[in-house]
């Protein structure tokens, strides 16, 4: 990671992460491999988890990824070095959250956007448990959201 920090787009806060690539990150095509995507993606998530739950004096919640959809837009060429990860919180629910995070090369060109949904679970049983209030704090500010509206279970944050 060479650098982090949050910003706004309309109303929705944005993560971001500078993320370097390897050299190991492209095929033989000349080109990020497909599986790199779902990498640097990942780093940005764990920056994200660092830089907001504990940077704000919580723990990082212990999460399994339950989907993961990646959109590939453009191919990244070794002439991009790092790139920037923008990772916004999209939706909350009771058990679990999704995040979307946009994967921007050297030229600005979004190559790739992926969408993760997180499940909050209970590391002793590995099952799925309720998002806690400091969490759904946590969460909710950076979905942009307030957090009385994802208090109530039978409501998604985003949901009208």
């Amino acid at each position: 990671m060479a650098n982090s920090n949050d910003r706004t787009t309309g109303n929705i806060p944005v993560h971001t992460a500078e993320v370097h690539v390897r050299w190991s990150d492209f095929d033989r095509f000349g080109h990020l491999n497909n599986a790199a995507y779902i990498e640097l993606a990942q780093e940005a998530r764990n920056i994200f988890a660092l830089e907001e739950f504990i940077g704000r004096g919580h723990e990082v919640p212990a999460v399994f990824i339950r989907r993961l959809d990646a959109s590939y837009m453009s191919p990244i060429l070794p002439d991009t070095s790092t790139v920037l990860v923008e990772t916004r919180v999209t939706r909350v629910g009771r058990t679990s959250f999704t995040t979307s995070q946009s994967i921007i090369d050297r030229h600005g060109t979004v190559a790739c956007v992926i969408e993760c949904v997180q499940i909050a679970v209970d590391l002793k049983t590995a099952a799925p448990r309720a998002i806690t209030t400091n969490e759904l704090k946590v969460l909710s500010r950076a979905a942009g959201t307030d957090v009385t509206d994802a208090a109530d279970p039978g409501k998604e944050v985003g949901e009208e």
